[in-house]
């Protein structure tokens, strides 16, 4: 499963340069040219690393990490600016960034600022995500709890993966359906159905319930 990584900057050079490098080292790459379309591509999906201009055209990437991490997004930021000065990057830092690199900057250096900013977040041999005694390991997509296997279909995956991604925090009907269709559900209660069956699988045979419904809102997986 090869990580996703959302580029956001307004010069097409720089998309394109740092899309063919992050391609080069067996990444998935989307990218935006504003802080509006990205705030509303992590809306609907999440992403490995985020690598996030600070100069943007509408919303300035301060402000586009800062509304992600009031958010409760969790994805690693790397900021991306032709300033220079500590307090620029003090203040990126200070709004959530996880790393920050100075334009022109070395694609090698980029690749490996990504890389480690992944191995960070997800571990170094395999990527797991983990809520409570749930375990859920990307690389083989296994999902065990108290050490116990359990056996999901690909749905059940994708909906476990977004919720364990975005954990604590609530994530609603759309960005859900986003991840497993699309867009739109096949019809109203199909999301719902499928994380019934999620519930039963994860929560039956254990006293603690991870998976929370937000009755509006949407469902969060946590303690």
């Amino acid at each position: 499963m090869n990580p996703t990584v959302l580029v956001v900057d307004d010069s097409a050079d720089i998309l394109c340069n740092v899309r063919d490098c992050l391609e080069m080292n067996d990444m998935s790459v989307e990218t935006a040219v504003n802080g509006r379309q990205a705030l509303d591509r992590m809306s609907q999906k999440s992403y490995a690393v985020c690598v996030l201009d600070i100069g943007l055209p509408d919303i300035d990437g301060l402000t586009v990490c800062k509304t992600l991490r009031a958010n409760g997004d969790k994805t690693p930021i790397l900021m991306l600016t032709a300033r220079d000065s500590i307090d620029d990057r003090v203040n990126g830092l200070g709004v959530g960034a996880d790393d920050y690199l100075i334009k022109p900057f070395s694609l090698r250096e980029l690749n490996a600022r990504v890389q480690a900013l992944i191995r960070r977040a997800y571990g170094d041999s395999t990527m797991k995500l983990k809520v409570g005694d749930l375990v859920f390991d990307l690389s083989t997509t296994q999902v065990c709890r108290g050490g116990k296997p359990i056996k999901l279909n690909p749905t059940g995956l994708t909906i476990l993966k977004e919720l364990m991604l975005r954990s604590p925090a609530i994530v609603s009907r759309s960005r859900l359906e986003a991840q497993v269709w699309g867009g739109t559900a096949p019809d109203s209660d199909s999301l719902r159905a499928n994380i019934y069956l999620l519930r039963q699988a994860i929560d039956k045979a254990f006293d603690k319930k991870l998976i929370h419904t937000h009755p509006g809102l949407g469902w969060s997986i946590n303690e």
